[in-house]
């Protein structure tokens, strides 16, 4: 099993943009094999990366919901759907992609859930690196049944109200029964000094600031203009401040 990094943070802080200005981090260094998991139900990470996704795996277990008996006349089920999550994992020479997508709808889940998440686990022994943008309450992280996370980012911006946000998903963590060796604090489109107020109340939260990251007109000009962050210029002050953090997040994830 590789070193798993995750992300998390509540809607609009960046926390996507955080991600991938990381992947883009690993494929300059060409530190792959990288498998991105986007757990996010918002499935924002492949449009900032200029992918298409077609279909997530969300999809694949809706659709079994709908028609179990769908599975092809001498196929087995674990079989079929094992293929189907082959189908929607993106592949590129940087790094894989899987998207998790829709939440569950009504109904008992267990079964699928369980293959899918099989899958998952003997999926991710291939790669060196497991980068997770999830969601505020994690819920894909919950669901975990092998690995230790040996990096959790926890993204804000530079409002209370994202920092206090960070501090309830950092309570929920034991609730969880997360393995998280390590966590730090990502403070996106930060002032060059942050103020006595902020850093109170991360001091409260008990959170490491691993980085503050400047605001960057470039990652503006690339969303209007749906450009990959992948080609954002090596000079972008987004991408300097990601690839000194991420310079500091392998130093500690593999110190050990």
């Amino acid at each position: 099993m590789g070193k798993i990094i995750a992300l998390a943070g509540k809607g609009g802080v960046g926390k996507t943009t955080v991600a991938s200005l990381v992947l883009r981090y690993f494929s300059k260094k060409e530190l792959g094999p990288v498998l991105a998991v986007d757990a996010d139900p918002n499935s924002n990470l492949g449009e900032t990366l200029g992918m298409d996704v077609i279909k997530t795996v969300g999809d694949i277990r809706e659709d079994f919901m709908k028609d179990p008996q769908g599975v092809p006349s001498g196929m087995d089920k674990i079989v079929y759907l094992e293929m189907l999550m082959n189908q929607v994992l993106i592949e590129r020479k940087e790094f894989d992609l899987l998207v998790m997508g829709r939440q569950e709808g009504q109904g008992c889940y267990c079964m699928v859930n369980n293959i899918l998440n099989k899958f998952s686990d003997e999926l991710e022994k291939n790669y060196k690196f497991l980068l997770v943008d999830n969601e505020a309450g994690m819920e894909h992280l919950s669901r975990r049944t092998s690995g230790n996370i040996d990096m959790l980012i926890l993204v804000s911006d530079y409002a209370l109200r994202g920092l206090r946000a960070v501090g309830r998903i950092k309570e929920m963590i034991p609730s969880l029964k997360l393995g998280v060796s390590n966590i730090g604090l990502v403070v996106n489109r930060a002032p060059s000094e942050l103020g006595k107020a902020f850093l109170d109340e991360a001091d409260k939260i008990g959170v490491q600031i691993l980085s503050t990251l400047p605001n960057d007109d470039t990652l503006l000009e690339f969303d209007m203009e749906r450009k990959s962050l992948l080609d954002l210029p090596d000079d972008s002050k987004a991408v300097v401040a990601v690839d000194s953090l991420m310079e500091k997040v392998l130093g500690i994830v593999n110190s050990k």
